[in-house]
């Protein structure tokens, strides 16, 4: 004979609740048709495990629930690898009757009357130990040996509670069994962020991915998606929101009225702030109190943000915020010298050299104006000096540094706008000065063929140019 009794179950699952004490009852039937059976229990873990009643006498063909007991309240299940087990051992019992004493007696004496019916594992069940799984330090494959169990015995509401810790943790393989499982991934929890947004948070691409396939609905009034890849500088994970969600809005607003550009900014990151403007976020949007991007950027000492948001909107260095700063005024009570030829002085110094102020231009230069600074046209101060004939202006710079060959955005050098203004002194000195007169111009032309020079023919004459000069 192989076994007295049958247990009704092929794994005892214990469903574990932190801090309280937790049981299951498991069935044991005779399958003696005359004659009782004795039963022994023990665990593979005495010290964790014990039964309500470890001995017992079961009638012929009759059932007996037994009780399994974790024997201290916890805050963590105690797993182990392989799983602890419950032994279930019998012996034949004649009489059909024995005191406690008797069985003990009974089942300490080896030998061939002692039968090892059942040898039944322990599995903690349910929404704490998956939360333990989760946040602890077990191998992959224990996990995955242990997880499946565990998550069965969740309801949806519990699967979908779990699969936000899961998507907080960026667990790819926790959320991908959850949703299997049934979480729902778009669930809501009242105060908190969505499942999405704990997954862009966590940084774990593969995560949001799974969402996003598993039919995740993005709230444009609620989510802040794009808010929180700019602030953790992951390109990688706007571009796959814009391609997962095409009518995301680029430029939603936080409670406090910026944009994921004006996040961006204020962290400088700059491959972000690229990103946002080449699809389509608008750099000049101001926030609650009337921040730009730029401003936020100038805050923070940004240089490389401020530089490519100004590259990006011409007349955005103008803007007031609701106190009356500019960006530039933001930088100087900062102490952000290194911001303020961009925010400022450029436009200073391109002013003077309009107007031939030498004075104004030396006390610009001394502030900390770079000598060789583009505007929106890409003209330096010496492109405006030469083209408005101020050859004190024009000495000043050189003396300053100012490279002579410069081209602005249509190809011209100083001394083609000089040329095109008809300053022929101008034009001479800078020649003279080391401004190669055969440069060619926009699209190869050489000069001769420009129009700068056309309008002059006698600066022609006098350069003595021919007709093709390579």
């Amino acid at each position: 004979m192989d076994r007295l009794v049958k247990a009704d179950v092929k794994e005892v699952n214990l469903s574990f609740s932190k801090g309280h004490k937790c049981s299951t009852t498991f069935r044991l039937t005779n399958l003696m048709h005359t004659m009782s059976v004795a039963v022994s229990l023990t665990s593979s873990n005495p010290s964790i495990f014990s039964f309500v009643q470890s001995l017992s006498i079961i009638p012929p063909l009759s059932t007996s629930s037994f009780t399994l007991l974790l024997s201290q309240p916890s805050d963590q299940p105690p797993l182990s690898s392989p799983l602890d087990t419950v032994l279930v051992r019998t012996c034949m019992l004649p009489t059909g009757k024995a005191h406690q004493d008797d069985l003990r007696r009974l089942f300490s004496r080896p030998g061939p009357h002692i039968f090892k019916d059942a040898t039944i594992p322990i599995s903690f069940v349910g929404p704490h130990v998956v939360e333990f799984l989760l946040s602890s330090s077990y191998k992959s494959l224990e996990i995955a040996f242990l997880l499946p169990k565990a998550i069965s015995w969740c309801d949806k509401s519990q699967l979908t509670s779990l699969l936000r810790s899961a998507a907080r943790k960026g667990n790819s393989h926790l959320v991908s069994a959850l949703i299997e499982a049934g979480a729902d991934v778009n669930g809501k929890e009242s105060g908190s962020p969505s499942v999405m947004s704990l997954a862009v948070q966590s940084g774990n691409i593969d995560v949001v991915q799974l969402l996003i396939e598993s039919g995740y609905i993005m709230e444009n009034s609620a989510d802040r998606l794009l808010h929180d890849a700019a602030a953790m500088n992951r390109v990688d994970l706007m571009e796959i929101l814009c391609l997962g969600y095409v009518d995301i809005e680029l430029n939603s607003v936080d409670d406090h009225g910026r944009t994921a550009l004006h996040v961006a900014a204020i962290n400088g990151h700059v491959e972000v702030l690229r990103f946002l403007v080449g699809v389509g976020s608008d750099p000049t949007v101001v926030d609650s109190n009337g921040w730009t991007p730029l401003h936020f950027a100038s805050s923070e000492g940004h240089f490389e943000a401020v530089d490519f948001l100004l590259n990006n909107s011409t007349y955005v260095k103008y803007a007031l915020t609701r106190e009356g700063k500019t960006a530039f005024t933001i930088a100087v009570d900062k102490g952000y010298s290194n911001l303020y030829d961009l925010l400022h002085l450029n436009d200073v110094l391109h002013r003077a050299a309009r107007l031939n102020d030498v004075t104004g231009m030396k006390s610009c230069i001394a502030e900390g104006a770079k000598v060789n600074s583009r505007d929106q046209n890409g003209w330096t101060p010496l492109h405006r000096a030469a083209f408005k004939g101020g050859l004190e202006s024009i000495k000043l710079l050189l003396d300053q540094g100012a490279q002579i060959d410069l081209v602005d955005d249509a190809g011209y050098t100083a001394f083609h706008r000089a040329v095109e203004a008809g300053h022929l002194q101008v034009a001479l000195y800078l020649v003279a000065s080391g401004a190669r007169a055969n440069v060619k111009g926009l699209k190869g032309k050489v000069l001769s063929d420009l129009d700068c020079f056309k309008n002059h023919p006698s600066l022609v004459t006098s350069f003595r140019l021919e007709e093709e000069i390579a």
